[in-house]
């Protein structure tokens, strides 16, 4: 199984705590711990993604639940309106984000914040997040990694002018959080509220024009 490098730190201290134990003949602590390490090294598990892409795709940027899709408006980068489609994580899911479509990171920007619960509607303003303004040949799109309630890591991987591919690793998020998808009026959207997103696989939107 491919873990992302960000891991390792974390595997390797719960193992050693793990090892520990065993040294102390402490059978109830390791089994106890046993299923914590586990849980660790599948929460960094980053598995390949390969799914039939295409310029008129518009693939999900992270594992997860779809919790709305709504339209509003996105000064930011899109400059317009939009429709937000917002994917939880949860601490089970792969939590590497991915890039949905060709294109060149045209703008970034950190928000600090606080840590609410990711599922909530207030989320998507008041907690910390990173976004990461994506211009293509169709149009722009704009991702928003949102901090969740126990997370407070969000790495994003490139700065402006990096050129990205479709299903490319875009970040990662600890612990537990979400990520915001802003679609331009020149698609459509394919997923609802309730469904189940694959980074780098799912369908999520087409371009229409």
């Amino acid at each position: 199984m491919r873990v992302a490098k960000e891991g390792w730190p974390f595997i390797g201290a719960a193992a050693a705590l793990l090892a520990a134990f065993g040294a102390l003949g402490w059978g109830w602590a390791v089994a106890l711990w046993l299923p914590i390490v586990v849980w660790v090294v599948a929460f960094f598990r980053d598995p390949p993604r390969d799914a039939v892409r295409g310029p008129e795709l518009i693939l999900a940027p992270a594992d997860g639940r779809v919790v709305s899709v709504i339209p509003i408006d996105e000064p930011a980068f899109l400059g317009g309106p939009a429709t937000r489609v917002a994917i939880f994580m949860n601490v089970f899911n792969v939590h590497v984000n991915r890039y949905p479509a060709d294109g060149t990171v045209a703008f970034r920007k950190y928000t600090p914040g606080a840590f609410l619960n990711a599922a909530v509607e207030k989320a998507s303003t008041a907690n910390e997040q990173s976004s990461i303004g994506l211009a293509t040949g169709h149009g722009k799109l704009l991702l928003n990694q949102i901090a969740g309630l126990v997370a407070r890591r969000i790495i994003t991987d490139h700065d402006t002018g990096h050129r990205a591919g479709q299903g490319e690793r875009l970040g990662l998020i600890r612990f537990g959080s979400r990520v915001d998808l802003f679609l331009p009026s020149n698609t459509k959207v394919l997923v609802k509220p309730g469904d189940l997103t694959k980074a780098g696989e799912t369908v999520v939107a087409t371009w229409t024009s």
